[in-house]
């Protein structure tokens, strides 16, 4: 009965958020997920949802998995079917799944088996004592924060049977590794079909410009809910450079709440909710620079992955990032795109992107090779995780 109520309060949230059409639609894509048949395979990974979460962390690892010759299947955590299939697979990876009787008694199967649990995560959801620096967390029903209370999956990681994890950055592996778990980091990737919409869409010039071509346009496209703080921490910037070009126009792309400064602006600024995931692509061709805002020192935003960076890369779109541990990493600052750790870094790097439109080819097309060499499941290289996943299914 908690488990309903929890997926009721999450459905009634979406419905609300995005109007009875869209969140409807992704309620009953939700609900039809619960009988998609499961293939045959060797690693079976078992998600809590069918948003972007899931794509990154299940259909696009597994499409990674079966490039390297390791057979990989998908299902969610309410398929009513899912306790038949540990006798069918080797590893199981759980992937933000709730502690509900069909996970427990999968679990217990597999361990009577004596195969291999996984657990994965793409974000600290996992230990509820970082809820405080959760942002959206104020803002969820009473249903929705049932979902966090013991942590999404925390009960998965804290059974001593579970020996190792993935997670998508050097950030979430070293606090998982404070759990004395093994860790891989898996990265987020682009899959192939990724890869065909971004060449489809350069090659037939179908980027969605929502403003005429002697405008610059800057994008933000947050994804999910809970972006509205981190947005926050650039408007001061965007108002400023709003002021200085009148060429200048904004794209909101996602769920956002912007203050009412903006609204001296309302007629350069565009805003669109959920697309699906070509039009997204579309979108982003259409802008000139794409913008990646997080909050600072907060452990939320620090456990993000790179995929604003890459998701324009592809599309040749050169990104302005904050300096954070993870774009630190990934971005060689003003060779493949920007970081900026204050206001005056983020003024003065998104202006040289404004006033000169070879920059942004050039940083653009080094956003590209990097993401179609680092960020793409064609050239996936992580050798030592496959083979610890081949010893495990011939255990």
């Amino acid at each position: 009965m908690k488990l309903l109520l929890i997926k009721f309060g999450k459905a009634w949230h979406i419905i609300r958020r995005e109007g009875f059409i869209n969140g409807g639609r992704r309620v009953v894509k939700a609900f039809f997920a619960l009988f998609k048949r499961v293939e045959e395979g060797e690693v079976l990974f078992i998600t809590g949802g069918v948003g972007d979460s899931a794509k990154y962390r299940t259909e696009h690892v597994a499409e990674e998995l079966r490039m390297h010759g390791i057979k990989a299947s998908i299902t969610v955590q309410d398929n009513p079917m899912l306790s038949r299939y540990a006798d069918r697979f080797s590893v199981f990876i759980f992937h933000r799944t709730l502690y509900s009787s069909g996970i427990i008694k999968l679990i217990e199967k597999i361990k009577e088996q004596k195969k291999e649990i996984i657990f994965e995560t793409d974000d600290l959801v996992f230990d509820p004592k970082y809820l405080k620096h959760m942002d959206f967390f104020k803002k969820m029903n009473k249903f929705e924060r049932k979902l966090y209370e013991n942590g999404v999956g925390g009960e998965i990681l804290n059974d001593p049977y579970v020996k190792t994890c993935t997670t998508t950055t050097k950030y979430l592996a070293r606090k998982l590794r404070k759990k004395s778990k093994q860790v891989f980091v898996v990265s987020n990737k682009l899959p192939e079909s990724d890869l065909e919409i971004a060449e489809d869409i350069k090659k037939n010039n179908l980027a969605q410009r929502h403003f005429a071509d002697d405008k610059v346009v800057l994008g933000y496209f947050s994804g999910a809910h809970g972006h509205d703080k981190d947005f926050s921490t650039i408007e001061g910037a965007l108002i400023k450079i709003m002021e200085k070009f009148n060429n200048v126009r904004l794209f909101l792309g996602g769920p956002l709440e912007i203050g009412r400064k903006f609204d001296k602006y309302e007629e350069r600024i565009v805003r669109m909710h959920y697309v699906p995931r070509k039009e997204n692509y579309k979108n982003i061709a259409g802008i000139d620079i794409n913008l990646a805002p997080l909050e600072l020192e907060n452990p939320f935003c620090e456990s993000k992955s790179e995929l604003k960076f890459f998701e324009a890369g592809i599309l040749k779109i050169p990104t302005v990032a904050v300096a954070n541990k993870t774009f630190s990493q990934v971005i060689e600052d003003g060779v493949d795109g920007f970081l900026a750790a204050n206001e005056e870094e983020w003024l003065v790097k998104i202006e040289k992107l404004i006033i000169n439109s070879n920059l942004r080819k050039e940083i653009g097309n080094n956003a590209y090779s990097k993401t179609f060499e680092k960020y793409t499941n064609r050239n996936s290289k992580n050798e030592e995780y496959y083979n610890y996943l081949k010893s495990a299914i011939d255990t």
